[in-house]
């Protein structure tokens, strides 16, 4: 087996609340209430494409962005789920966000896509925005 293909077999283990969760590096997951939220979001918008990205910005570095598209999109990576859903991510932003694992929380009154994210070593308070360890 090669380096290449050893790599894309192994995982990625971030600690999260007392368990370890296990992330594929080469791979963006959805959780089931996530997919239902997206799905919606996509018919509400007329679009087939969710489109995850990450711009400079916020208290730690980086902020999640996410957008809606109609058809196939270049230069980046495309995941295809149930139901129709698709995420694209740009090749510039697949280096922040590989392995992440898009989820949908409830809390009180309010509801949103939260990002469970291998790469990020530090969130903000509020959850907005994250920073990412210098690989130097």
């Amino acid at each position: 087996m090669t380096d290449t293909a050893t790599t894309a077999m192994q995982t990625t283990t971030m600690q999260t609340t007392g368990m370890q969760k296990s992330f594929d590096p080469e791979s963006i997951t959805i959780t089931p209430g996530a997919l239902a939220h997206v799905k919606r979001q996509l018919r509400g918008q007329d679009a087939t494409v969710l489109v995850l990205g990450i711009r400079e910005s916020g208290c730690n570095g980086y902020m999640y962005e996410l957008d809606y598209a109609r058809g196939d999109l270049a230069d980046g990576r495309s995941f295809r789920f149930a139901d129709g859903v698709s995420v694209f991510v740009e090749e510039e932003n697949w280096p922040f966000v590989r392995g992440t694992e898009i989820d949908y929380e409830t809390e009180g009154l309010n509801s949103m896509l939260t990002f469970n994210n291998p790469n990020a070593d530090a969130k903000c308070g509020c959850g907005e925005s994250f920073s990412i360890a210098s690989s130097d």
